[in-house]
């Protein structure tokens, strides 16, 4: 079977960005990566290229910003008094929120320092404007299941997920 629209992926990989030979992600020790194709499951880039391929292909895949986590965005960088977070909060660079819009629709966010009594976050993804070089390596294709259809996500063995 080959990777099309509703089919489940498995595939071992590692990430590396721009040019550098540093592997900052990797499924090693972990078990292939198993994703759902056509619901947002990965990023759009390394979804269009793996389409049609099929298990024990191969490939090394490079993701511009622009079809990975974007382009870096500065109006996406927002202060908030301290005082917002729980007092207890420890904040630290980096570390990812969940926030919610007006709409009550969740986004995440990341702590990007302190300035004063304010702590600046940023909507940006930590990769925005990297280009992805992955290594990957298809391990398993299948059909997805009804209930995995409706989820818009992979479930496990039996169907059954938490959320």
């Amino acid at each position: 079977m080959k990777i099309g629209k509703d089919t489940v992926v498995s595939m071992e990989y590692e990430l590396r960005l721009g040019g550098s030979d540093e592997v900052i992600d990797s499924s090693e020790g972990e078990g292939p990566l198993s994703f759902l194709i056509g619901h947002d499951n990965i990023v759009t880039g390394l979804e269009k290229q793996i389409l049609g391929l099929a298990v024990g292909d191969e490939r090394d895949i490079e993701v511009a910003p622009e079809d990975g986590y974007g382009v870096r965005d500065e109006s996406k960088l927002i202060a908030v008094p301290r005082t917002v977070l729980p007092q207890d909060f420890e904040i630290e660079p980096g570390l990812p929120l969940e926030l919610e819009d007006e709409q009550g629709e969740s986004f995440p966010v990341w702590i990007a320092g302190v300035e004063g009594d304010q702590v600046m976050l940023d909507g940006n993804h930590p990769l925005a404007d990297e280009t992805l070089r992955f290594h990957i390596k298809i391990t398993e294709v299948r059909k997805a299941t009804a209930t995995e259809l409706t989820h818009g996500h992979v479930h496990g063995e039996g169907d059954h997920h938490h959320h």
